[in-house]
């Protein structure tokens, strides 16, 4: 081998181990700030919840400093993809359309999804018993493409918003039927609050893991192999300290740990 080759080759090797190595001393979250209680904002500005709890203690774990940067839900994977951060913490459930543009950890935890309807509305979760209702969904969120798919060809009318505050709003006035999300969102930002009086939840948790997936995860860009290894690793040392089970007492009344 001549010697420039030479020298070519153990350059490449020698940035292909820097590469391998690289330490993330700063992950930069994206998150969607108004999906209590996985991420809102606090009174004074902060963004806050059970998602950025975890992702502060993934970053304790991994002695890297987290920096969260807020964006709407349905461009999180393009701002991603544009490198606006480094992976999306904001209870995005793992799909199979959405691993073909970016790459999850495991799964972190898995919540039921449901219909919120008018209460003693005897309304239902099924194409039959909604045909000719409108529902609410925010644009894309898995339950809108729950409803695209499973709804809209039955004759209901799926209306997508772009914040799920504003689907509360219109639910409120009467001008939708329903909406679905996940279960301790709507707990939390409606049915437990003034504004969802007389709401409730309608009929049982949904299902197809083609559309709604195998759980929530912390997505990454497909090359970046190492920082979703590294988090990986951080989750599973959160799990054995007890540190997840405490997070998710602290926000939940129901076990949303991942099958």
């Amino acid at each position: 081998m001549k010697l420039a080759q030479f020298v070519a080759v153990a350059v490449a090797g020698v940035m292909s181990v820097s590469v391998q190595a690289k330490e993330w001393k700063t992950i930069r979250f994206g998150v969607a700030s108004a999906y209590a209680p996985f991420e809102y904002l606090a009174p004074n500005g902060k963004v806050q919840g059970f998602d950025i709890d975890l992702g502060n203690a993934l970053c304790a774990q991994l002695k890297a400093k987290c920096v969260w940067v807020e964006n709407d839900f349905d461009g999180m994977i393009p701002a991603l993809t544009a490198r606006k951060f480094d992976a999306i913490n904001s209870a995005m459930n793992i799909t199979a359309k959405r691993k073909e543009k970016v790459s999850f950890t495991e799964p972190l935890y898995q919540v039921p999804i449901m219909l919120v309807a008018k209460a003693g509305s005897g309304l239902l979760p099924t194409a039959a018993a909604l045909k000719g209702k409108s529902i609410g969904t925010q644009q894309g969120t898995t339950q809108e493409a729950y409803a695209n798919k499973h709804l809209a060809p039955a004759g209901v009318r799926v209306v997508s918003y772009q914040t799920q505050e504003l689907v509360y709003a219109d639910m409120v006035s009467g001008r939708l039927d329903g909406t679905l999300l996940d279960g301790p969102v709507a707990s939390e930002s409606f049915l437990k609050r003034p504004q969802g009086k007389g709401f409730a939840f309608a009929g049982g948790p949904l299902r197809d893991v083609e559309v709604l997936g195998v759980g929530s995860g912390i997505a990454v860009r497909k090359e970046d192999n190492e920082l979703r290894e590294a988090l990986n690793s951080a989750f599973k040392a959160l799990k054995a300290n007890g540190t997840f089970d405490r997070l998710v007492k602290k926000y939940f009344e129901m076990d949303i740990a991942a099958n």
